[in-house]
């Protein structure tokens, strides 16, 4: 059983930045990846950026990729996704997931989900 709980979420305006934690609990020895997810309202989530736990290779999606970068810090089982130049476009419900397999760029099985943090863009 993992446990994560985000944190970080909050009203930006437009260009402005924000960074969302992911902190995890529980058996997060075997986690391969560690995904960032958003959901619009009437959409489904759609994955944002991954990281893998063993070597920390990272993977954006298209509409985030040079605004957002994802890292960790193994001492604190922590997942940050650190979001600049926030657009409207990115206000949704940010969410953090365990991927069953390494971070890559197609086919994330998500297992873990945490409870999602808001995120609004506006002026």
């Amino acid at each position: 059983q993992v446990r994560l709980v985000e944190s970080g979420g909050g009203w930006v305006q437009p260009g402005g930045s924000l960074r969302l934690s992911c902190a995890a609990s529980g058996f997060t020895e075997n986690v391969p990846a560690i995904g960032w997810f958003r959901q619009f309202p009437g959409k489904e989530r759609e994955g944002v950026a991954c990281i893998s736990s063993s070597d920390g290779s990272t993977y954006y999606s298209v509409p985030v990729k040079g605004r957002f970068a994802i890292s960790k810090d193994n001492a604190k089982n922590t997942v940050f996704l650190e979001m600049n130049r926030l657009i409207p476009d990115d206000t949704a419900v940010y969410y953090c997931a365990t991927l069953l397999g390494p971070c890559s760029g197609s086919g994330w099985t998500m297992d873990y989900w945490g409870q999602g943090t808001e995120v609004t863009v506006s002026s």
